[in-house]
């Protein structure tokens, strides 16, 4: 009997998937799946949160299936050679995915293509993850935007409405019951740390409380659409015409997507290549005291503190203790971003080197140079009673808390003196 595969990847979900909703239209015998990517695997910890949440929500899926007498088929290995195991198994007709744009799944799904197409089955993939994809919001003269308040406007002036996808038809997955592995079995284990769930109850509100953190008014949403566990036009639906600036944040996402896609060099590179005279100091001492959440500036150390405890950062403190590392320390970005990368649950790529490169000074669209985040100004601008810090340093009033590591006049000037003489001409 022939069988045709939907293969999950960012988009854990059965409602408002595009590419499962066309598999299950047009063909029977659906089979779903998921791999457990050996090549991702081995970059993390056995405990590592984000494979947990990705587990968790598999097993949801899995859960769900069964009430229809089917199941979810999760693999784990290498796609390469899952996808050769795969094709001695089935009979294959085609194949069903949703894109994605990062340049290592890229690389992936040619690789995956190339293998299908030489065993003539047919790969259909769909437009999933975004309201536009890298190509669809251009300049006049057919190239990308590298600012992003024109490419704003050009998404919006594009934006007409979102569809979301009738009920899936049950039916027509394949009625087998397989065998869902334990985290044991993966090479994993269970994580202290769990992503929340989402709200977007915040929403109405916030323009005006979005950069208080004390007030823990953010929607959580970050890891759920990197993940998706939600469909990016399910939020949209739920925004009003007042929800501007969130809307706005969802548009950030995509235009660093489309930056990354059409500019790959950023992952390791300056996207502004005049920046590549500047000599970071990169001391390593200063680095752990920032990694730790001991550089005497409270705001700083707060924020490192919330992510290496909860793998969050509030959005405001993101920029601060970006600006810090790389302004008053001279701390390459790209050692800052890495170590996001290991630790935010909402880890994406293209935001997380895209924000990174903005605070640096170094990316696209970013702040000038001289402009440098004043932690304490930011603390009691944005965190005037404390709460926000003192929940994250408990000694925050004593003598075990440590002075200011670096005086905040001398380390702008420095930054502002060493990028003005070290930019390239």
């Amino acid at each position: 009997m022939k069988t045709t595969i939907f293969w999950f990847r960012r988009d854990l979900r059965l409602n408002d998937n595009i590419a499962l909703f066309e598999a299950l239209s047009k063909k029977n015998n659906v089979v779903p799946l998921f791999i457990f990517d050996e090549h991702i695997l081995e970059e993390l910890p056995s405990d590592d949160s984000r494979v947990h949440f990705i587990y968790k929500s598999l097993q949801s899926i899995h859960n769900q299936l069964q009430q229809y007498n089917s199941s979810l088929l999760v693999r784990k290995g290498k796609p390469e050679e899952v996808w050769a195991n795969l094709l001695q198994e089935y009979t294959i007709d085609s194949v069903f995915m949703n894109r994605d744009y990062e340049p290592y799944a890229i690389k992936r799904d040619a690789e995956i293509k190339k293998l299908l197409d030489n065993h003539h089955i047919q790969l259909l993939s769909y437009k999933d993850q975004v309201i536009f994809e890298e190509s669809e919001v251009m300049k006049a003269d057919g190239t990308p935007y590298t600012v992003f308040t024109p490419y704003k406007n050009k998404w919006l002036s594009l934006f007409k409405s979102v569809d979301i996808k009738p009920s899936i038809n049950y039916k027509n997955f394949h009625q087998t019951l397989y065998h869902f592995p334990s985290l044991k079995e993966l090479g994993r284990v269970a994580s202290p740390i769990r992503v929340k769930d989402f709200s977007l109850d915040i929403v109405d509100d916030y323009e005006t409380k979005r950069n208080f953190p004390a007030l823990d008014s953010t929607s959580y949403l970050g890891p759920h659409l990197r993940f998706g566990t939600i469909s990016i036009r399910q939020v949209i639906t739920q925004l009003s015409n007042e929800n501007a600036v969130f809307l706005s944040e969802l548009i950030w996402r995509e235009f660093f997507m489309q930056i990354l896609f059409h500019f790959p060099k950023v992952v390791s590179h300056n996207f502004r290549a005049k920046y590549d005279g500047i000599k970071w100091l990169n001391q390593e001492s200063d680095f752990q005291r920032w990694c730790k959440g001991t550089t005497g500036y409270p705001m700083v150390d707060a924020g490192m503190r919330q992510l290496n405890q909860t793998g969050y950062m509030h959005n405001r403190v993101r920029m601060v203790v970006a600006s810090f590392l790389c302004k008053h320390l001279l701390i390459d970005w790209r050692l800052g971003e890495a170590y996001f990368a290991q630790k935010l649950l909402d880890y994406e790529l293209a935001s997380n080197n895209g924000n990174w490169q903005w605070a640096a000074g170094t990316g696209c669209d970013a702040a000038p140079y001289f402009r440098v985040f004043n932690p304490t100004e930011q603390a009691k601008k944005f965190d005037a009673q404390n709460e926000y810090i003192k929940k994250w340093i408990p000694e925050i009033d004593t003598d075990k808390y440590p002075e200011p590591m670096v005086d905040h006049s001398f380390a702008r000037n420095r930054a502002i003196n060493k990028y003005k003489s070290e930019i390239i001409s």
